[in-house]
């Protein structure tokens, strides 16, 4: 077995500085997050630049869990909810609370892979709530890290961090040039690499025990490409005894997650 690539320079994600809803684009490569659970994270997480914070109020939520969790390393600007509405749109949820933020870094795979848990790969998932779905499921199961195709993926947004409820700030998204090449070295750093999608058997989380899996989901409608799909090791659906024959793709990552988490649950 040859050991994985050598690992590359860190890259920066794509992000087009939009808030949603078509405003709030911020200069220099910025964008604003909003939500208080999105801020009150990314207030939280060492490796995120701020440069402003926008609050409705001075002690607003988010404030206060910053606060809490060991400081503020951006003063806290309170300014009326018009400004908030006008700098974001209409349709932001903002809760009263905006943050301008730098992109994140995007690890290197292998870097990644440092963190214990599965890991779920998304070929061509390209809806930003939907991913940001999928981030807050991995989250909470203990995924390692998100694997996607740097071209189809979405840039991180406002909209995708608040789908994802923090949870953008904890698990690291991956950016791949070539996903079968990144399925070929997560099977070369030993991950069991489970395509998701019918024709397979049934997922069974116990019958991964000791293994360390990938879970490759593919776009909704689609499913996942031929090439995706061949470099898979194994393809397998999930148990549906009902009437209906698909799931919303960031439903059946968190239906997949937790079948893997079963079997610890169930030793445990």
């Amino acid at each position: 077995m040859r050991s994985p690539r050598p690992s590359r320079p860190a890259r920066r994600s794509r992000s087009s500085g939009s808030a949603g809803g078509g405003r709030g684009a911020a200069p220099g490569g910025g964008l604003w997050l909003f939500g208080t659970h999105a801020v009150g994270a990314a207030l939280a997480n060492p490796q995120r630049v701020c440069d402003r914070l926008l609050v409705t109020e001075a002690e607003h939520p988010a404030v206060q869990e910053a606060m809490q969790a060991g400081g503020l390393r951006v003063a806290p600007e309170v300014v009326q909810r018009v400004r908030l509405d006008d700098l974001l749109g209409p349709d932001a949820v903002h809760q009263g609370v905006a943050l301008l933020v730098r992109p994140l870094v995007s690890p290197a795979l292998d870097e990644a892979l440092e963190r214990p848990g599965p890991v779920l790969v998304l070929d061509q998932v390209t809806d930003p709530r939907n991913v940001g779905a999928i981030l807050r499921s991995a989250a909470a199961f203990g995924a390692a890290c998100l694997v996607v195709q740097d071209r189809n993926a979405p840039e991180e947004t406002a909209v995708l961090a608040k789908a994802a409820s923090g949870a953008l700030e904890t698990v690291p998204i991956v950016r791949e040039v070539n996903l079968s090449r990144a399925i070929e070295q997560l099977q070369k750093a030993g991950c069991w690499t489970v395509g998701l999608d019918a024709g397979g058997g049934v997922l069974d989380g116990a019958a991964f025990e000791n293994r360390r899996v990938a879970l490759v989901l593919g776009a909704e409608g689609r499913g996942l490409r031929r090439l995706t799909r061949e470099s898979c090791d194994e393809i397998a659906g999930l148990y549906m005894p009902g009437d209906m024959e698909s799931l919303n793709v960031s439903v059946a990552a968190a239906v997949g997650l937790y079948e893997l988490a079963r079997l610890g649950r169930l030793s445990a």
